[in-house]
């Protein structure tokens, strides 16, 4: 008979094995794991099981959404891109430097990669094309520069990696968090232009982009202002950013400048259940002794002089077929105490930057969702097939890459 925890372990694998190979949100297979391991094999009673619902995490990944939410709907982040990309004048040399730029702004201001690149990705593909711009190049530098903002403080993705670092033992760590993942995402989109046609598009001639004038209205101007407000509360004065967040969506929809409706439709609900629900499973893994479990069998891959770049491979493999924020971030994160001391040594801090960005650098992989929404918006006449072999290599080489740049350069950025 199979102890609590290692029922509890024998659960998380299941539901890390089924996000690997069904469509299944696997947050609602956590949660019937957690109550079935919980209450049949540990004797909790159903209270204690719902005692490990993230009810702040949820409050903060469904506030920030819903403002950004606001943001979308009403059409000021479109009104943004388009103003951005206005500003090349036709210069098609700045293209990817530009969409990079845009992709990092908009995740980091709080609506997260995926998001972002919902947002950027069809815009951007049709700029490209026009421009003769390769569409490979423009899907690395939109997904590279959407995941380099998105850890920031403010944006959900980041908000839900510092409140498991803070879980694990590790609080206060938002700027080594977000510039250790900003970083690795500039080098790699650096050598994506150098590699795939970047030095080339010096030489293009000027072309018409199809931007037509201005589109930023009062409305977008008052959506900005609100969501400055709400980035300045949260990074000068500390404030909550979910709790905050809800203030400034109710204040633009009180105000007319967006719709309730559209702006619920917006939430990337299947995310945030995913998110919760691999936590709940987590909190019974951690209450139940399988944790211990988990982390010494995580141990036996690594040495503390290798297990930055090890656990950075892991975890990028993993999330080359799995979700980084639903699934990933919340099972190996909360492990990080108990695999140093496992270990016998190691540096905390290094190991969670690790993770943050060996799960994060896969993601432009065509079996992710930033990776499938590219290609999803190629313009007609594009070979798609090209694109996702393209997307694909360059996913599983990223989980390599990234466990290289985590062995030999993660600890400057834990300083």
């Amino acid at each position: 008979m199979l102890s609590p925890a290692a029922l509890s372990l024998l659960a998380l694998l299941v539901v890390v094995a089924t996000s690997l190979t069904t469509r299944l949100n696997v947050g609602v297979l956590s949660v019937a794991l957690a109550w079935a391991v919980g209450v049949f094999a540990a004797g909790w009673k159903v209270e204690q099981v719902m005692a490990a619902f993230p009810s702040s995490l949820f409050l903060t990944l469904v506030g920030v959404t819903l403002l950004f939410g606001v943001a979308q709907a009403n059409g000021t982040m479109a009104a943004i891109t388009q103003a951005g990309v206005r500003r090349l004048r036709g210069q098609t040399a700045r293209l990817p430097l530009l969409l990079f730029l845009l992709a990092f702004t908009i995740s980091t201001s709080g609506p997260g990669s995926i998001a972002t690149v919902a947002l950027l990705a069809p815009l951007a593909m049709g700029l490209a094309h026009r421009a003769g711009m390769p569409m490979f190049l423009t899907a690395l530098m939109v997904g590279n520069g959407a995941n380099a903002g998105n850890l920031s403080p403010i944006s959900a993705i980041g908000a839900l990696v510092l409140s498991l670092m803070d879980k694990a033992g590790l609080p206060g760590h938002a700027f080594a968090v977000w510039s250790a993942n900003f970083a690795a995402h500039a080098l790699v989109a650096l050598a994506a232009w150098a590699l795939f046609g970047g030095p080339a598009l010096r030489k293009a001639p000027r072309a018409e982009l199809g931007i037509d004038g201005a589109t930023f209205t009062r409305r977008h101007a008052w959506t900005l202002a609100v969501g400055v407000c709400w980035m300045l509360g949260v990074l000068v004065f500390k404030a909550n950013p979910g709790l905050t967040a809800f203030v400034g969506a109710a204040v633009l929809v009180l105000a007319g400048l967006g719709d309730d409706s559209a702006m619920l439709k917006q939430v990337p609900w299947p995310v945030i259940v995913m998110v919760c629900g691999v936590s709940v499973l987590v909190g019974v893994l951690e209450k139940t002794g399988g944790m211990d479990l988990f982390t010494t069998l995580l141990a036996k891959l690594a040495t503390p002089a290798t297990v930055n770049g090890v656990i950075a491979g892991v975890t990028g493999l993993l999330s080359t077929y799995s979700s980084t924020s639903g699934v990933v971030y919340p099972a190996f994160l909360p492990a990080v105490a108990g695999l140093v001391e496992k270990l016998g040594g190691g540096n905390p801090l290094e190991i969670a930057l690790s993770i943050n960005v060996g799960a994060a650098m896969v993601d432009v992989s065509p079996l992710s969702t930033l990776g499938s929404l590219c290609i999803a918006a190629v313009p007609a006449g594009v070979d798609m097939k090209r694109l996702f072999r393209q997307l694909l290599l360059w996913g599983f080489a990223m989980a390599l890459v990234a466990a290289v740049f985590c062995q030999l350069f993660i600890g400057f950025f834990a300083r």
